[in-house]
């Protein structure tokens, strides 16, 4: 047991700092030699645009859900006012930035852990490395960048229409009126509750980045070895996701 335990702590250890090479690799190649703009461009249509339906839809019935549920248990206290304060913070600083990015992990993190992977199954990585081509800068960077900013701006859109959900749900339901509903939301938030959101969102645009690629570039060369990384890339993405908002959560509170 003791053999076991200590192999897997150092597989971990070399993992980890194989990921932070990765990582510091994958900057370079964005800062020093940035992709071309329409291939960042092609991978924000495929991480942002393709990815609207699932999350404006994943948005709206979490704010419906979520407006009935605390209007179940505010009604008995006579506190139903307050519905839309609970579902505007609770978008901006969990359900959208979380599930959002939970929502572009399980979609995009897996596809692009899939595409990179058979890449390298089929050799098309080395090939890349022959013609004297960096795939840092053609494959890992234009991902990269394209997650990094869409995941914030699908968030965006998750806090507007999980909230807009929620004021119709709020006066279908209860009869409250959309003018009281967004008074009282505007009125409980603050310019911390919108910032710890958005930066929340791009962590976790950069994490899923970061994952997907350095999973995909890892498949081993076998054909089953794609499925794996698809697997593996996504279950790392959530468990990154859940773990560093947790850590931010924690460094928000402290800062309020």
């Amino acid at each position: 047991m003791f053999t076991r335990c200590a192999a897997a702590a150092r597989d971990a250890s070399l993992a980890l700092g194989d990921f932070g090479m990765f990582t510091w690799r994958s900057l370079k190649a964005c800062v020093r030699t940035p992709p071309r703009l329409r291939h960042v461009l092609a991978q924000m249509d495929r991480i942002g645009v393709d990815s609207l339906t699932i999350v404006n839809v994943c948005a709206i019935f979490i704010g419906i859900v979520m407006t009935l549920q605390t209007a179940l248990e505010l009604v008995r206290f006579g506190a139903h006012l307050y519905i839309s304060r609970i579902v505007g913070l609770a978008f901006l600083r969990e359900l959208g930035p979380v599930f959002t990015a939970l929502m572009i992990s399980g979609r995009v993190g897996s596809g692009i852990a899939a595409e990179l992977g058979s890449m390298q199954v089929t050799e098309q990585v080395d090939a890349l490395r022959a013609m004297g081509a960096d795939p840092f800068k053609h494959l890992v960077a234009p991902r990269l960048i394209a997650t990094a900013v869409m995941v914030p701006v699908l968030t965006m859109l998750a806090d507007l229409l999980g909230i807009a959900a929620g004021m119709v749900t709020a006066y279908v339901a209860l009869g409250i009126g959309p003018a009281q509903y967004m008074a009282a939301c505007l009125e409980s938030m603050a310019a911390l509750d919108i910032v710890s959101g958005l930066a929340k969102s791009v962590l976790f645009g950069g994490l899923i980045g970061f994952i997907a690629t350095y999973i995909g570039l890892s498949t081993e060369r076998a054909t089953e070895a794609v499925g794996r990384s698809t697997t593996k890339a996504m279950v790392a993405c959530a468990y990154a996701i859940l773990v560093g908002d947790f850590l931010l959560t924690k460094t928000f509170f402290l800062l309020a």
